[in-house]
């Protein structure tokens, strides 16, 4: 556990100089050793088949028989940087043509059986008394039951293999030196994007100056700058909506609260006597209806502002929604509301997922929209066929300009400065069809006046949740 934490801390420039260190130390490795034992081995193959080479020609040499008289010297055989020997099979002992150092065969050895003519020759590496290693060649002999050993000291080949292991590793270690350094420059020079980015993040978590970064490049350090400039972005808009969203609220509620309290200074006054005599009956009713008409228009606004600004950490139950089931209540609820308008519904069977709660919190929002524009008498028409809720209205309709302003957060149209409400009922709906990945709009009505269009994803039949699923999306405008 310990060894993983220190791991993770150490900084990424460190991480990657000692990669980088390791992935070429680890190669020069490789490849040294790879060369030393190729050196080693063709060095080895040259000797072998020289000494075989020259072992069957001084086998072959006339003069061979010479020797074992002692009448003429090694060197006349072409052998005098070789040392040349005999081994008789019915005396097992080295005899030697110089004053070198005994060479030592060992129990049992091959050239035995090359004298004995079991074998057509042998080679291998056998050690003198003093230590030095040598490479002997055996033939057979023309005398029977004699083996011609030539051998040649190992020193000259194991002293070019000794210089060659120190320049690899010598070289070897001026390459992990030089990868070393390369990591470092790698690590600084390509990890600067990264710092640089690094501080602007402190920085803005210091400042909560949400400016966007400078991007430069289109690389990954770049898109990375991007995407954290879209989160900027994101995060800037959502704190100017929710200062839009004080600030309008502030005002919104500072006009019911002000006519509140001139009202109910009014009835203290009257009942202090004040204002002289006291206020007639009648006036006194209108006063209390005024104050409670204010009452309820400050607890519709509080809960709208509510419904807005919640937050959106909690997530609302998901479940299978008949849409259908959800237009009725709706449609139940306003009929309350609003007796001297007539409601011309019709609804087919419609399915979604999200939370039906908020769902005919916007149709309801609709529908009391919609009674609220029509004449007294006058006639509501809601049609829902395939998700497409469609509601219209008698009233005097939405001009195009001001459609694009509809759904936005406590505007009213000029005309509509003086009737009540809070600003917010559409704003509203549109937030709850977002969170279900729906769709509203407004346009003309053929009756002359507005036409809604709610527009919702889903299914005529039921539909199933998978329990893991997650269907609801996260995103909520406004």
């Amino acid at each position: 556990m310990r060894r993983r934490v220190w791991r993770y801390r150490r900084s990424l420039a460190s991480r990657v100089i000692g990669l980088t260190t390791m992935a070429v130390g680890l190669t020069v490795a490789l490849v040294a050793y790879a060369a030393y034992m190729t050196v080693r081995s063709q060095l080895q193959s040259t000797l072998d088949e020289s000494l075989m080479t020259r072992a069957e020609q001084a086998a072959s040499s006339p003069t061979l028989s010479q020797l074992t008289t002692a009448q003429v010297p090694a060197a006349a055989l072409g052998a005098a940087d070789v040392r040349i020997a005999f081994l008789y099979s019915d005396d097992v002992r080295v005899h030697t043509y110089d004053y070198g150092p005994p060479l030592s065969l060992g129990q049992s050895p091959p050239e035995v059986e090359v004298a004995e003519g079991a074998r057509s020759s042998s080679l291998r590496t056998v050690a003198a008394t003093t230590g030095e290693d040598y490479r002997i060649a055996a033939v057979p002999s023309p005398e029977a039951g004699t083996a011609l050993l030539i051998a040649q000291s190992l020193d000259s080949q194991q002293q070019v293999l000794a210089r060659l292991g120190t320049v690899m590793l010598v070289f070897g270690l001026l390459g992990v030196a030089v990868a070393g350094a390369a990591g470092w420059a790698v690590a600084s020079n390509g990890l600067r994007p990264v710092r640089r980015l690094t501080r602007s993040v402190e920085h803005i978590a210091r400042t909560e100056d949400l400016t966007p970064m400078a991007v430069e490049g289109d690389d990954e350090i770049a898109r990375l700058a991007a995407a954290f400039n879209q989160m900027l972005a994101a995060l800037a808009a959502s704190r100017d909506r929710q200062r839009q969203l004080v600030a309008d609220a502030g005002h919104e509620l500072r006009t019911p609260l002000t006519s509140l309290r001139t009202n109910l200074d009014l009835l203290s006054q009257a009942e202090s006597g004040d204002l002289g005599p006291a206020l007639p009956s009648e006036m006194r009713r209108e006063l209390i209806e005024d104050v409670r008409a204010q009452i309820e228009e400050l607890t519709t606004l509080i809960g709208d502002l509510v419904q807005l600004a919640r937050d959106d950490g909690v997530r609302p139950a998901v479940e299978p929604v008949d849409l259908a089931g959800v237009v009725e209540n709706a449609v139940a609820r306003v009929r309350l509301r609003a007796p001297s308008i007539r409601l011309d519904v019709e609804v087919q069977p419609w399915w979604v997922v999200g939370d039906a709660a908020t769902l005919e919190r916007a149709v309801t929002n609709l529908l009391d929209n919609a009674t609220k524009w029509s004449p007294t008498g006058g006639t509501v028409t809601a049609r829902m066929r395939d998700g497409v809720l469609t509601v219209d209205d008698e009233g005097p309709g939405v001009a195009e300009r001001d459609r694009p302003h509809v759904f936005e957060r406590f505007w009213r149209a000029e005309e509509s400065r003086s009737m009540p409400g809070s600003g917010l009922g559409l704003s509203i709906v549109q937030q709850a069809v977002h969170r279900h990945s729906g769709d509203v709009e407004v346009t003309s009505s053929p009756a002359g006046g507005a036409r809604f269009v709610l527009t919702l994803p889903g299914n005529r039949q039921p539909l199933t949740l998978d329990p893991g699923a997650d269907l609801m999306p996260e995103t909520v405008d406004g």
